[in-house]
């Protein structure tokens, strides 16, 4: 409550309901800082978020203050918002859709949206672990690089992220949805990996002595993962007997996985997942470096 009598929701009232007016708009969440969690309004008291069906851009956002009270108002597309929400590149968004307060539902947009991201459709799992264990294999073999050539800050820097993006991928397992305290969900779930990250951020250890114990379980955690991690990938590469890096690059699910995609593939040839089928160039000296799904090592992985 503020100092004018009035709440939040009252004063932007005004605001929300014009839009809500507009047969474009979808939904109206209003989200208010939580006691002691600021990150999750991004340090403003109160966000509020407007999905539209379509705008000129994908993200238009405006900042207002009120008494004191610092208040950002963000349009952006459901095309955006899905995206977000597949990729995890946004993890705000998930806490706002299921802990913001609705004001504005068209045609029970939000109710549906909260039902799908609850119950999590296997499709959407297996490209979100695809897209988490690219990250995770990207930063844990950057850290190892780093690690070997005694840049020890930097290769721990690198193996805090690649244990967040392990968490994360215990917590996609388990059919949830990552929040924005990621460490509190793998606690409960996966306390293995819990253990790893405390022991690294908190021992007294020599920091080169964490690492090498860290880079030991996270590979065994890593290779324990990877036909899982895989799966979705090699699901699309089946569809065609041989990928250009380009045609991978440009298939409308692989380019989820952006800057991770090639590190990843690279990652699968020499764990023997993918093979590589080179093609005659213009120039003969020269081959095209093309890829297959080795589908004996799917049928071994079985």
């Amino acid at each position: 409550m503020n100092k004018g009598g009035l709440n939040m929701e009252q004063v932007l009232r005004p605001i929300y309901q014009e839009r809500a007016s507009q047969s474009n708009t979808l939904g109206v969440i209003l989200v208010e800082k939580r006691e002691e969690q600021s990150n999750v309004t991004d340090t403003f008291d109160t966000v509020l978020l407007i999905i539209v069906k379509e705008a000129e851009q994908p993200v238009f956002s405006k900042h207002y203050l009120y008494e004191g009270n610092k208040v950002a108002l963000h349009t952006v597309t459901e095309k955006l918002i899905r995206k977000w929400l597949l990729i995890g590149s946004n993890k705000k968004v998930v806490d706002w859709i299921f802990f913001g307060r609705v004001l504005f539902d068209r045609n029970e947009f939000l109710h549906k949206l909260k039902i799908e991201l609850q119950e999590f459709p296997y499709s959407g799992r297996k490209i979100k672990t695809g897209i988490q264990f690219s990250k995770l294999i990207r930063r844990y073999l950057e850290g190892k690089e780093y690690f070997d050539k005694g840049s020890y800050l930097d290769a721990y820097n690198h193996v805090v992220d690649s244990l967040h993006h392990l968490g994360r991928l215990s917590i996609i397992d388990s059919g949830l949805y990552p929040e924005v305290t990621v460490w509190g969900q793998v606690k409960k779930i996966e306390p293995a990996i819990y253990k790893l990250y405390e022991e690294l951020v908190t021992s007294n250890e020599p920091i080169e002595k964490r690492l090498e114990l860290l880079f030991l379980a996270s590979e065994f955690l890593i290779h324990s993962r990877t036909r899982d991690g895989a799966q979705h990938i090699l699901e699309v590469m089946q569809t065609k007997e041989t990928w250009s890096i380009q045609e991978l690059h440009d298939h409308h699910e692989l380019m989820n996985y952006s800057v991770d995609l090639e590190v990843f593939v690279e990652y699968l040839v020499d764990k023997g997942y993918i093979h590589i089928e080179p093609v005659t160039a213009k120039n003969e000296m020269i081959f095209h470096r093309h890829y297959k799904v080795n589908k004996d090592a799917l049928e071994i992985g079985q």
